[in-house]
């Protein structure tokens, strides 16, 4: 019985740590982390969606600040990168006190003066962090609400809209994107934005069968875009 708490004290350090597997290639190690066990295929495909629409917002964020890069320069800030550096700290960053739809909101208007990417990407992702329940790390308990998920999903279709369209008094776009001229188009936001969309759509379907729940789907025409409920 005396060996019985060093087995105890020896499954919960093998429970929360890496442990270490050989290969067969000279020697050289691969890690497996044994928290994945407390992880369904659900919370991984939840994991990678997660992490997929970080990395699409950020290279959004770069794009963005290389055609606007007064924005970053109200700042003071050393470089773009630090610029995009500073939205994507943990917990994503608040503007002015707004947060998701209100600080992109906040990104078309008129009376604001500071960095507008900065409130546009920031609103973006703090709105899709709500969708995730601020998680960027699921496991067999958690849970994601699929409809959360489609209203984030519907309101990137609105701030991409916004973008494209959102001018100021004098007639000029609040942020340059997409257009390069009369007759060139830059498509490369259309399909950063679709994949966004796509992958919270698709991570929208997922949960909804999951949880057998049935997702409310709402139409907007392009005169009644309104940001949804997240």
């Amino acid at each position: 019985m005396q060996s019985r708490p060093f087995l105890l004290l020896f499954l919960f350090a093998m429970l929360t740590a890496c442990a270490q597997i050989p290969d067969n290639k000279g020697g050289h190690y691969e890690y497996f982390n044994l928290g994945a066990i407390a992880k369904t295929d659900i919370d991984m495909v939840a994991d990678t969606h997660v992490k997929q629409n970080i990395s699409q917002l950020k290279l959004l964020a770069s794009k963005l600040y290389k055609r606007n890069p007064k924005e970053w320069k109200k700042m003071h800030l050393s470089s773009r990168n630090a610029a995009i550096a500073r939205i994507f700290t943990q917990p994503f960053p608040s503007v002015n006190g707004k947060r998701s739809v209100d600080s992109i909101r906040l990104a078309f208007d008129e009376n604001y003066k500071g960095d507008r990417v900065f409130a546009y990407i920031a609103g973006l992702a703090t709105m899709l962090a709500r969708s995730y329940n601020e998680k960027n790390d699921f496991y067999v308990f958690d849970s994601l609400d699929a409809q959360k998920l489609y209203n984030a999903a519907r309101n990137i279709e609105v701030a991409s809209w916004l973008l494209r369209t959102k001018k100021n008094k004098r007639g000029q776009l609040f942020l340059l994107s997409s257009s390069t001229g009369d007759s060139i188009v830059n498509r490369s936001y259309d399909r950063l934005f679709g994949k966004l969309i796509g992958q919270q759509d698709t991570l929208a379907q997922i949960m909804a069968t999951k949880n057998h729940r049935v997702i409310k789907n709402v139409i907007q025409s392009a005169a009644q875009l309104v940001f949804l409920p997240v």
